[in-house]
Order: C-alpha cells, then sequence, then structure tokens
C-alpha cells in the first residue's frame, strides 16, 4: 500500500477526536440520565442514544480513512458540516470555551480531508496493491512457488505499478465491462 498522506493522519486525528468527545458526552449525560440528576429523562435518553452512535460512526469514520475506505470520506465531511453550525449555536449561547475549539477542528478536519493529497490517496485503487501483497505471501519462505504455476514475483515484476485510477475511470471501465456482459 502507498505511503498514507499527512493530511489523511490529520483528518482521521481530528475526526477520532470529535468521536472520543462525543461518545464520552453520551456517557457523561446517560450517567446522569441513570442518577435522576436529568430534567427531561426522555429528552437525556435521546441525547444519550443519539452522542454514542454518533461518537461510534465518527471512530468508525476514522478507522476507515486510516484504511483508504472510500465511503468514509462522506460522512466525515458531513459530520464536519454538521459540526460547524452547532459550534455557531454554542457561540450565540455565550460557551465560547466550547464553540471555537469546536468550529476550528471542524475547520481543520475539512480543509484536511478534502486536501488534494487525501483526495488522491482516499479513490487510490489500494485492491490491486493488496492482491500484490497477497500473491507475495502465497510464496514460501525459501521463495519456493506454492504449486500454483509460475511464480508470481517474476509476474510483479514484470507487469508495471498501475497508475491510480481516478474514480470516474473506474466507473467508465465498470461500465464497459457491463455493456460487453450484456
Amino acid at each position: 500500500m502507498s505511503k498514507r498522506p499527512i493530511t489523511v493522519q490529520a483528518a482521521a486525528a481530528l475526526e477520532a477526536a470529535e468521536g472520543l468527545a462525543a461518545v464520552g458526552f453520551g456517557v457523561f449525560v446517560g450517567v446522569e440520565t441513570a442518577l435522576g440528576a436529568a430534567v427531561d429523562p426522555a429528552s437525556a435518553i435521546g441525547v444519550t442514544v443519539l452522542a454514542l452512535a454518533g461518537g461510534l460512526g465518527m471512530l468508525a469514520c476514522a478507522r476507515g480513512l486510516l484504511r483508504a475506505d472510500q465511503w468514509s470520506r462522506a460522512p466525515t465531511v458531513l459530520t464536519q458540516l454538521f459540526a460547524l453550525p452547532v459550534a455557531w449555536s454554542l457561540w450565540q449561547s455565550d460557551r465560547p470555551a466550547i464553540a471555537i475549539p469546536m468550529a476550528l477542528i471542524a475547520v481543520l478536519a475539512l480543509v484536511t480531508v478534502l486536501s488534494p493529497p487525501s483526495t488522491a490517496w482516499l479513490i487510490e485503487d489500494h485492491d490491486e496493491e493488496d492482491a500484490r501483497d497477497e500473491g507475495d505471501r502465497a510464496l514460501g519462505d525459501d521463495g519456493s512457488d506454492d504449486g500454483s504455476g509460475e511464480d508470481e514475483r517474476s509476474v510483479a515484476a514484470e507487469t508495471p505499478p498501475a497508475e491510480p485510477r481516478s474514480l470516474g475511470r473506474r466507473l467508465m471501465d465498470r461500465l464497459k465491462v457491463d455493456d460487453t456482459k450484456r
């Protein structure tokens, strides 16, 4: 797998920080509700469930970014876009100690996840590289063939590394394959 850009690492770290904060808030509200300190227990239970689910979702997105899962980019962007109005609301509620860091993290996460290095790495097809790595693992420790035919190392050495294909190019290639099957 190609080297992960620092922008992806930063976006994942920021998304994970928000996810941990949301899970922590959900646990706090849940404990307060269980102790009977909630003014409206029904709303507090709803906030607890949403905070825990949202926080776990953000942690999954952070993991997905680190693993180059393409699905993780859109929800990461959406969580940041949702965080900005929440930060604005907190600012208007005279809570700048929470609003400013929240807005800063959201903007930084948006910049890092939408940056060109992040975009290029997240839409790169890592499956082809993983398949080559698995082919290398199929050979024994002594480099002998596992009986599947020709030596995968010589095939991998002869095959030039594929250039990263854009999402549009992959979709067009897939459409061409589907048309030939019909």
